[in-house]
């Protein structure tokens, strides 16, 4: 008789048992149910290419994998196919939430966030991912927002007051005031609605896009700001507010659900009172 020692337990084993029936003296004590398989469902994603570093044209790469193995968004599978097929795949992400902007680009000819789109595993179609659309690329999904942050920075995003502070408490305001910013303060910035727009594509190095603008109303709507002149003035330009045309892609695509759109018809409109 031969002894094995399976998980610390001994148990007789006849000599000329073949290994399946020596199986079933295995030591039940330890022992896990049998793991349920992983049924295989292979989805494709088709992602935009380039890096400048090689004297190569943009190029697609398709990536099959398995959805059933990583998470339910876009993001989890860039994610996973940058861990365990190709590593010089690059795109920006962050907070996974919906908060930064960060993973914002092109899937399935829609700007949005990669973290907030869910992948489609009832359909076979590919998922096509391309950087935001009229940006200039810096690599694969990741845009150059360099001209974005100009103009947002021209809109002097701050609290400008000429009154001089009394003590060191905040700044207050009521209720009423503070609701009118809502749908304002929490846009991002991630550029899916001023990348959508085709005013911004035509214009986009004299016009501010719905993005910016919306920021701009916001500052001029806080009733705490005492530059709201000053700034309906600046904004009062043939290119940087009235290439608008109403289109309302912007509104359309926001990942956040916010209305760019109607921002900008108040700034017109308030503009228009000024005068």
């Amino acid at each position: 008789m031969a002894l094995r020692h399976v998980l610390g337990t001994v148990r007789k084993v006849p000599v000329a048992a073949p290994q399946a029936a020596a199986a079933r003296y295995l030591s039940t004590d330890l022992k896990l149910p049998n793991a349920t398989a992983v049924n295989s469902k292979i989805k494709n994603f088709k992602i935009y290419r380039f890096n400048p570093d090689e004297n190569n044209k943009p190029y697609i790469s398709t990536y099959p994998l398995n959805v059933n193995e990583c998470g339910p968004m876009v993001l989890d599978a860039l994610i996973k196919i940058k861990n365990e097929l190709d590593s010089t795949l690059s795109f920006r992400r962050s907070c996974r939430e919906g908060i930064c902007g960060s993973c914002a680009m092109n899937i399935d000819g829609s700007n949005t966030l990669a973290c907030l789109t869910y992948i489609d595993k009832a359909s076979t179609d590919p998922v096509k991912l391309y950087p935001l659309p009229h940006m200039y690329v810096i690599k694969d999904l990741v845009g150059d927002f360099t001209n974005f942050a100009d103009q947002y920075q021209s809109i002097q995003p701050w609290l400008k007051t000429k009154t001089p502070k009394v003590g060191d408490g905040e700044l207050l305001q009521s209720q009423v005031d503070r609701k009118k910013l809502d749908g304002m303060y929490e846009c991002i910035l991630c550029a899916c609605c001023s990348t959508s727009c085709p005013s911004y594509w035509w214009n986009a190095d004299t016009y501010l896009g719905p993005a910016v603008l919306m920021q701009a109303y916001r500052w001029i709507e806080d009733s705490r700001d005492e530059y709201t002149a000053e700034r309906l003035e600046e904004l009062d330009d043939s290119f940087k507010l009235y290439r608008c045309h109403t289109i309302m892609m912007c509104s359309k695509t926001c990942p956040k659900h916010l209305n760019p759109g109607k921002a900008i018809a108040n700034i017109k409109k308030r503009i228009a009172d000024s005068h």
